[in-house]
């Protein structure tokens, strides 16, 4: 009990080290001061329809909290597509979750980062990039890019940690629902749902 533990903390304390490392190296890639917690990622990874058989598309996913959320929830890791911008966290996470797809690139450039799969349909997108370090036109070309790729009503659920929606308002285009305020997440979380139809 004590070793499995003790085993326990020192994969928090080693996920901790990468995530402030990989903040370090590049400040506007993390969105957070700490790891998302697994009550946040649990939430998030609550919108995947299990029974759509489609994949599902998970941006940022840093050191895999989230990841894991998802792969708990059911969704087979070849079912799993996650963008990671950080080559450090994707070289960890691609060890961490054998079979996952994951790709080192930028989700502000899917078309290209996703390759052959730039034309899948997904299920839902679970988004961790940190919006509010970009400039709102890209935050919005980036929602229209990911609401192109999901069937009408699929929602793109977006973690972030400002007071209101990082994506402005436009009803013509999209819905903006807020899901969730988390507490117990450090700092506190808002969840925002997008989509269309």
């Amino acid at each position: 009990m004590a070793l499995r533990l003790k085993e326990r903390l020192g994969k928090k304390f080693d996920e901790e080290i990468r995530f402030f490392k990989g903040m370090m190296q590049g400040p506007k890639t993390v969105g957070s001061i700490v790891p998302t917690s697994s009550i946040t990622a649990r939430k998030m990874a609550s919108v995947v329809n299990l029974h759509s058989g489609l994949p599902v598309l998970e941006l940022g996913p840093g050191t895999g909290a989230i990841t894991k959320a998802i792969l708990g929830r059911g969704v087979k890791p070849e079912n799993l597509v996650a963008v990671e911008y950080s080559t450090d966290f994707y070289e960890h996470l691609v060890r961490l979750y054998p079979g996952v797809n994951f790709i080192n690139g930028d989700a502000f450039n899917l078309d290209k980062t996703l390759g052959d799969l730039k034309g899948q349909t997904f299920d839902s997108v679970v988004s961790a990039v940190p919006l509010l370090n970009f400039p709102m036109q890209a935050r919005i070309a980036l929602l229209e890019s990911l609401l192109d790729r999901l069937p009408a009503g699929r929602p793109v659920v977006q973690i972030s940690y400002g007071p209101v929606s990082p994506i402005i308002a436009r009803p013509d285009r999209y819905h903006i629902q807020h899901f969730d305020f988390i507490v117990r997440n450090i700092p506190p979380a808002q969840l925002w749902i997008y989509r269309r139809g």
